[in-house]
Parts: C-alpha cells; structure tokens; sequence
C-alpha cells in the first residue's frame, strides 16, 4: 500500500482539479451540465482512483486504477481541446493547461511501469 497523499502524481492531479474549476466557473451557464460537469468530474477523477488504488493491495491491483485515472487523463484532455475550440480559454491558458495534463500523464504512465518492478 502507498501513501497516496504523498505521490507527487497525486498532488499534481489535485492542483489540476483546482485549475480546472477555476477554468470552468468562466464558461457559459449553457455549458454548466455539458462541458462544466464533464471536465470537473474527470479532473476529480484522475487524483480520486490514484488514491483508490494506492489503498489495494497489490501492485496489480493498483495499476487498474491507475489506468482508469490515465484514461481520464485523456477524455480531461479532449475537452480542454473542445474548450479551446469553443473560444472559452486563450491560446496561452490552452497551452498551459495542455503542458500540465501531458505532464501528469507521463507521471502516471512512469508510476504504472514502476509497478512492474
């Protein structure tokens, strides 16, 4: 078992949710159930099964979580795109945020193969 709240893939999540619902309380009311809800729930969902997982155990076990986390990991990432193809960020926040997500996803796939070991 690890301690998750001492993973830095598992602060960084973390601090990727806060930028997330900062990002979204700035998008239209007509995106509130659309894009809004979908980006918080799989921003909160990428720190959300690391810690699940951390609580396994075996290592097994801990990289399916891993890879449900990865995987929403990439579905945050398509919406940021949409986001930013619907004008609601600038190129520079887009950017940003795009280098943060890449970031945590090599965390998370590095961690996974570490498993392994």
């Amino acid at each position: 078992m690890h301690n998750f709240k001492k993973l830095k893939v598992w602060t960084e999540s973390m601090s990727l949710v806060s930028k997330t619902y900062k990002l979204t309380k700035s998008f239209s009311d007509f995106e509130k159930f659309g894009l809004v809800s979908q980006m918080n729930r799989c921003a909160v969902s990428i720190p959300s099964n690391i810690a699940e997982g951390s609580s396994k155990s075996s290592n097994k076990h801990f990289k399916s979580y891993l890879e449900i986390s990865l995987g929403s990991s990439f579905e945050w990432e398509t919406q940021l795109i949409i986001a930013y193809n619907e004008q609601y960020l600038s190129k520079e926040k887009f950017n940003e945020l795009e280098q943060n997500i890449k970031q945590i996803q090599k965390m998370i796939s590095s961690f996974k193969k570490g498993l392994d070991t």
